[in-house]
């Protein structure tokens, strides 16, 4: 496999894991109760805070997991995939990721859940912790800013999106769909550190 093709790959795996979509219907409601520069102040806030817990996450993570916390790897595959789990059950049972508050503050919304979890979630920092420990920096660096830039895009259009799918009816079809992916994500990670759980040959 070819390096670009590589990054094209880990693009589309990290931006699954971030769910774009999430976001929209969050978005498009504080759109119609908030002018729209405050809306897209929120929005960059919360990529830049996602940017820096990511990228801060590839460059120390693994040497904190193992040395400070002694955590190995295969673990926090395992919990983060139980975490994206319940999160897309959440959205294939009740139409949603995260229920929103009116009353919650705008500046709050872009720290949590916007920036962590929901951008720079358990799944995310997982996944990119280990595909810089996997395929270096370089491609796990490129990867992620690339799904962090097509994020940013969709949720800088939120409101127009929300709008659309409204006008179909399909918003909430579109949501227990990519919950019932999430949930395949999820299972698919934990999986994984089961599997490498197993062959660290550390078993009981």
């Amino acid at each position: 496999m070819s390096e670009l093709e590589a990054i094209g790959i880990n693009t589309l795996y990290i931006l699954a894991l971030i769910n774009p979509i999430s976001k929209v219907s969050i978005l498009a409601s504080l759109s119609l109760e908030r002018e729209d520069k405050r809306v897209r102040s929120l929005v960059a806030k919360s990529s830049v805070v996602a940017t820096g817990i990511l990228f801060g996450t590839m460059i120390v993570g693994d040497f904190l997991l193992r040395s400070v916390f002694r955590v190995d790897l295969y673990s926090l595959q395992l919990a983060g995939g139980i975490v994206v789990f319940l999160m897309g059950l959440n959205a294939l049972r009740h139409g949603r990721f995260f229920e929103h508050k009116p009353e919650t503050a705008i500046e709050d919304v872009a720290l949590v859940p916007l920036a962590c979890p929901m951008i720079a979630g358990p799944a995310t920092i997982a996944a990119c912790i280990s595909l810089s420990v996997h395929q270096g920096m370089a491609i796990a660096g490129v990867s992620v800013l690339l799904a962090l830039g097509i994020n940013h895009i969709i949720m800088m259009f939120s409101r127009e999106l929300g709008r659309l799918l409204d006008r179909f009816n399909i918003l909430g079809a579109i949501i227990r769909i990519t919950g019932l992916i999430v949930m395949t994500i999820g299972t698919q990670m934990a999986l994984d550190g089961i599997s490498a759980w197993i062959a660290s040959g550390k078993l009981l």
